[in-house]
């Protein structure tokens, strides 16, 4: 068997490919569900019932986050090594646990202890640990599986955000944790567990056909481009969570009524389902460093709009969703065109963790601007920043047509067809 044979072999011999990305993409929507969404609405209720300051409550989601980048290294490692099965599994109990903590705890330094363990489950077994399972899986051909899990991750809000409304007003907010503690236990360890390939089957396969897998070092030809992809994701996310934290704000600082700004952030999620939707149906066939150029320039154009009018700020929020849904197929289909299969879960950690800090300062730095600033000048920094992603990624297009894997070149047209 060839090497290249060697992703088709290990994600349909162990298990059907719609298996794998059904598990995984189910367990996405309750593990962003009730860790990363989780805090929009139980805020209040825990900050009511509890009198704990709000900021603090907010703050512990960061500290979760900073956490998870903190880790992010050792799970590429620990995926690299062992494959993603055992990992994605102690996520999914490690966020139990975490829950658990958050619905039991008296004390507000104990609902922050709580926020580090759930901040271990997400750096466990969010995207990022999923995309590096799935690429160890599937290899080159991982890009469908990628697209396809971020479909379902896509939905979290959707689903747990009124799930956990109608929890909080049945049960209580310690209730809505101790529930979800027990989802992770029920449905999303089993998901795991069922849907994933065994490590010994998978480790049997591998050693037989590639060999023992390379440790994840960027070759000296190709620290510019990591370097340069790292520092775009990084600052993306910068962006990407100031508008999910401030959105609202910053459209009612433009004179938006608070019913229209929530009608209009309710765009997001189908934006950006709708641009994955098109990601899988057009661009299979070319390199995916031209989706994640096409999601810098929606983000860099849908903020410029949110200046406009209210009709103008509506279409800028919908193009800036489309690019923010490229951007997650983007994250972990980039790095396995740029360096290949060998060493990518390592890779996907290295570069997650300078990721998820950001993402973890990012609320602070948003309010920071939008209080000494004002939301004009906020908006004109996000633009730049974003503007400045697209100049990364222009950077990143020669290095990457000279150094593409033998698979993935930059002209389209050229990629093989991947498997149904």
């Amino acid at each position: 068997m060839s090497h290249a044979a060697l992703p088709t072999a290990l994600g349909s011999g162990a298990r059907p490919r719609w298996a794998v990305v059904s598990s995984v993409g189910v367990a996405q929507i309750l593990a962003w569900g009730s860790s990363y969404y989780l805090t929009a609405v139980l805020a209040g209720p825990v900050s009511a019932d509890t009198g704990w300051k709000l900021s603090w409550i907010v703050g512990a989601l960061s500290i979760g986050l900073l956490v998870s980048g903190l880790v992010s290294p050792h799970v590429g490692r620990l995926i690299d090594r062992r494959g993603g099965r055992p990992v994605l599994a102690a996520s999914a109990c490690l966020l139990s646990l975490g829950l658990l903590g958050l619905g039991l705890a008296p004390t507000l330094p104990l609902f922050v202890a709580a926020w580090v363990v759930i901040g271990l489950g997400m750096g466990c077994g969010l995207y990022d640990p999923a995309f590096s399972t799935l690429g160890r899986l599937y290899g080159e051909t991982a890009r469908g599986a990628i697209t396809q899990v971020t479909l379902f991750g896509g939905l979290a809000s959707t689903v747990c955000w009124p799930l956990s409304a109608f929890l909080v007003d049945n049960v209580g907010w310690r209730g809505t944790c101790l529930t979800y503690a027990g989802i992770h236990v029920a449905v999303v360890l089993p998901l795991y567990l069922w849907g994933l390939p065994r490590e010994e089957q998978l480790k049997a396969r591998h050693s037989a056909v590639a060999g023992t897998p390379l440790p994840g070092h960027v070759r000296p030809d190709q620290r510019v481009a990591f370097v340069l992809l790292a520092a775009g994701f990084t600052l993306a996310a910068v962006i990407m969570t100031v508008i999910a934290v401030h959105l609202l704000t910053l459209l009612q600082s433009r004179g938006i009524a608070l019913a229209a700004a929530v009608g209009f952030g309710a765009l997001l999620g189908p934006s950006q389902v709708g641009a994955r939707v098109l990601e899988m149906l057009l661009g299979r066939r070319t390199h995916p460093v031209w989706s994640l150029l096409a999601s810098a320039v929606l983000v860099a154009v849908g903020l410029a709009m949110l200046v406009g009018a209210p009709g103008v700020a509506a279409a800028g929020i919908v193009l800036y969703g489309a690019g923010s849904g490229i951007r997650s197929i983007a994250r972990g289909t980039v790095p396995m065109a740029l360096f290949g299969r060998e060493g990518y879960a390592v890779l996907m950690g290295r570069i997650a963790m300078p990721t998820l800090i950001a993402q973890a300062a990012s609320p602070s730095i948003g309010a920071w601007l939008l209080n000494g600033f004002g939301t004009t000048a906020t908006l004109g920094v996000l633009c730049g920043a974003a503007v400045v992603n697209i100049g990364l990624v222009l950077a990143l297009l020669p290095i990457a047509l000279r150094s593409g894997q033998p698979n993935h070149r930059l002209a389209p047209q050229i990629c093989p067809r991947e498997p149904d």
